[in-house]
């Protein structure tokens, strides 16, 4: 059965990990992604360190699967070349600022007059509105914005920085993916593309559905103290073990937290959960009980019952953890490009019955299927190299 995205052509402009994330989630269905890249150097994951075998490891990340143009679209001929790819494509992706592909001449009413079923998917920091549109930013400014950074403090009050873009790919990378998706599905019943606009700092605060739950309700903002919010209750908290590492618990419900408080030997914490005025009392109590055995030592005890205690895992454990293998979410391939190491890719996590089993393993070189895609708009061999010793591809 073919790939739910087969046949739809997908061009991308995007540099850097949003919109390469994105773009390969439709990749990996089906969909033909063309990389649009600059031929002065193509996206900028291609040098960022740590490098292997000649691109930077982020790149090979949200990559694969893909082919690659490079092309100028300064000049007249470059314009020319990516109008004829928009008129035989479905999607495109533009990370730029709002505004840059208006004053190249190959914004979304430009592009809609060629192709109107065209799907132009809009990725920016701050929207195509509001006083901020023209302004960039990073997956820091986002969270900052969003007040998601506010919750993530130290001992000393101060916000805490995250090595997960959470906001950048998950509010900018996956709800592009969905918009575009959303958009696709329309235009089955209209037969016309449009315009699908994503604002990472949007996406960012749509996650922060929870904490507003709670000032809406209490009209107190979320409580900071020694511990990182939420860290109040005892029976969602993290806790150090013997071996200087630490667990997680997540026992929410009644039920689990009788459970686990049995099973601690602290039966008096039972009837205590919600007691606000006692959980660091009992956190405490809970914590000096942890410290008589390792994580794994515990992981164990705990194994078969239901108090949703976790280990919290080092990277190099979760790409090796069994759940994650038999799940296919990290795919080892043995001597990645004649490295000699072996390098870890993150697997399809939408788990369709007819949808793809594998992943693929293919990483476009800049410009390696110029040839190819320009053959399939009408240029001879002898227009390629005409456009290639041009500087326009």
């Amino acid at each position: 059965m073919p790939l739910p995205l087969q046949r739809i052509r997908i061009l991308d402009l995007s540099r850097g990990i949003t919109g390469g994330f994105c773009s390969q989630q439709l990749a990996d269905f089906g969909a033909e992604v063309i990389k649009v890249e600059n031929p002065a150097g193509g996206d900028i994951l291609r040098y960022q360190p740590p490098l292997l075998e000649g691109a930077g490891t982020q790149f090979y990340m949200v990559n694969r699967n893909k082919k690659s143009i490079t092309l100028n679209l300064r000049p007249q001929e470059g314009k020319d070349i990516f109008m004829k790819l928009v008129k035989v494509s479905d999607v495109v992706i533009d990370q730029f600022r709002p505004g840059v592909m208006e004053r190249l001449g190959l914004g979304y009413e430009v592009l809609k007059k060629i192709n109107p079923g065209i799907i132009y998917c809009s990725l920016s920091a701050y929207g195509m509105t509001g006083t901020m549109r023209d302004l960039s930013g990073h997956d820091l400014n986002f969270r900052s914005m969003s007040g998601m950074l506010s919750l993530m403090r130290d001992k000393d009050n101060m916000p805490q920085h995250s090595p997960i873009s959470v906001a950048a790919l998950a509010g900018g990378g996956l709800y592009a993916a969905l918009g575009i998706m959303l958009a696709l599905y329309q235009r089955e019943k209209t037969g016309q593309g449009q315009l699908c606009e994503i604002a990472m700092v949007d996406g960012a605060l749509t996650f922060m559905v929870e904490v507003l739950a709670q000032w809406a309700g209490t009209g107190e903002l979320a409580q900071r103290g020694d511990k990182v919010m939420p860290g109040n209750n005892a029976y969602y908290n993290i806790y150090r073990t013997k071996d200087d590492k630490y667990l997680s618990l997540g026992a929410i419900e009644t039920k689990s937290w009788e459970e686990f408080c049995n099973m601690m030997s602290k039966s008096e914490y039972v009837s205590l959960q919600g007691d606000m005025e006692r959980q660091e009392e009992i956190y405490q109590g809970i914590q000096e009980v942890f410290l008589t055995r390792t994580r794994d030592e515990w992981v164990e005890f705990f194994a078969g019952h239901n108090v949703q205690l976790t280990p919290v895992l080092e990277v190099d454990e979760v790409v090796n953890h069994p759940q994650m293998q038999e799940r296919k979410m990290v795919h080892w391939v043995k001597d990645f490009k004649g490295s000699g190491k072996d390098f870890p890719l993150i697997g399809v996590p939408i788990k369709l019955s007819h949808g793809p089993e594998d992943i693929h393993t293919s990483f476009p070189k800049l410009g390696e299927n110029n040839d190819e895609i320009l053959s399939l708009l009408g240029y001879s061999s002898e227009d390629i190299i005409s456009l290639k010793n041009g500087g326009i591809i």
